[in-house]
C-alpha cells in the first residue's frame, strides 16, 4: 500500500513530466485569473444584496455542506500527502547538485534560482491552486444561509487564489512550506465542520477555527523570515520578486484577521455581561 501510494502521489508519470503551461494548464492565464476572481466577487455580492432584498429566509442546503466539508478535508490530505513525497523525491533526486550549500529544509524554504514551474512539486502546487476555486463556494453556502458577507472572507479567498497562481507562474519559493501547512490546517478545519454539519457533538465552532488560523499565520510568518534570511546568506532564492508582494499581501491578510478577531472577542464580551447581568435579574 506504501508503495502504491508513493507512486500515484509522487511517481506516476502524469505527476514527475507535469508542467505549468499558459496553452496546456486549465486556468494558467492571467485573463482567466482576473476574471475568475471579479467573478466570484461580483456574484457574492449580487446574491448577498438579493436575499437582502428580497428578505427570504436561510435556506436548507441539506447534506450539501457536510459533503462539501468532506470533500475538501479528503482533497488537502491528498494534497498534503501528495507534495510531502513529491517533496521529499525531488529532494532525494537533486540533493547532489546544492548539499553543499543547503539541508533539505533550507531547500524547502528556498528553491534554487532558476528552476522552471515543472515536476512533482509544480505539479501539487497545480493542484492546490484549483481546490482554491472550490473553496469559493463556502462563502456562497454563508450568503444562502443569511450570514453577515464579510469583507475578509472576500479578500481572503481572492489573495490566495492569487498567490496561489503567483507561486506557480514565478516558480517561487516558499510555497512547498505553505502548502503544507495550509492543507495540514485545513484538514483539521474541513473535517471539524464535517463532523459538525453531520450533527455530532462539538465544542465552540469559533474557537476551534480560528485558533487554527492563528496556528497557520504564525507558521507563514515564520517561514517568511526564513527565505529572507536564506535569500541574504545562501546566494538568493527563487522568485524573490513574487515573495515580496507575497509578504506583503499576506500582511494584510493579518491585519484583517486580527481586526476581525477582537471584535468578536469584544462581541463575546459583551454577550457574557448580557447574559450574566439577565441571569442576576431573574435571580433577585
Amino acid at each position: 500500500m506504501v508503495n502504491a501510494a508513493t507512486f500515484w502521489l509522487s511517481e506516476h508519470p502524469s505527476i514527475v513530466g507535469f508542467r505549468w503551461s499558459h496553452t496546456q494548464s486549465w486556468g494558467s492565464t492571467w485573463s482567466f485569473l482576473f476574471t475568475s476572481i471579479s467573478l466570484y466577487l461580483t456574484l457574492s455580492l449580487l446574491l448577498s444584496a438579493a436575499i437582502r432584498l428580497l428578505r427570504t429566509r436561510p435556506f436548507h442546503l441539506g447534506p450539501l455542506s457536510a459533503l462539501h466539508s468532506l470533500s475538501m478535508a479528503l482533497i488537502s490530505v491528498t494534497i498534503f500527502a501528495g507534495i510531502l513525497l513529491s517533496a521529499a523525491a525531488e529532494i532525494r533526486d537533486t540533493r547532489w547538485f546544492w548539499r553543499r550549500s543547503k539541508t533539505p529544509f533550507q531547500w524547502l524554504l528556498c528553491l534554487p534560482l532558476g528552476p522552471r514551474p515543472s515536476g512533482r512539486v509544480f505539479f501539487w502546487s497545480y493542484v492546490f491552486y484549483l481546490s482554491r476555486f472550490l473553496h469559493m463556494f463556502r462563502t456562497f453556502f454563508a450568503i444562502v444561509r443569511r450570514r453577515r458577507l464579510a469583507f475578509s472572507q472576500l479578500f481572503n479567498n481572492s489573495i490566495l487564489t492569487f498567490m496561489s497562481f503567483l507561486w506557480l507562474e514565478f516558480s517561487q519559493s516558499f510555497q512547498v512550506l505553505a502548502i503544507l501547512s495550509t492543507t495540514l490546517v485545513y484538514s483539521a478545519v474541513y473535517g471539524y465542520r464535517f463532523w459538525t454539519a453531520v450533527g455530532l457533538p462539538s465544542a465552540c465552532d469559533f474557537p476551534f477555527v480560528v485558533n487554527c488560523q492563528i496556528v497557520l499565520l504564525g507558521c507563514h510568518v515564520a517561514c517568511h523570515v526564513g527565505v529572507l534570511a536564506m535569500h541574504f546568506l545562501k546566494g538568493g532564492c527563487n522568485g524573490i520578486g513574487a515573495w515580496v508582494l507575497n509578504s506583503v499581501l499576506n500582511g494584510v491578510m493579518m491585519l484583517l484577521f486580527l481586526r476581525f478577531y477582537v471584535e468578536k472577542m469584544r462581541l463575546g464580551k459583551r454577550r457574557d455581561i448580557i447574559n450574566h447581568g439577565q441571569l442576576r435579574d431573574k435571580e433577585t
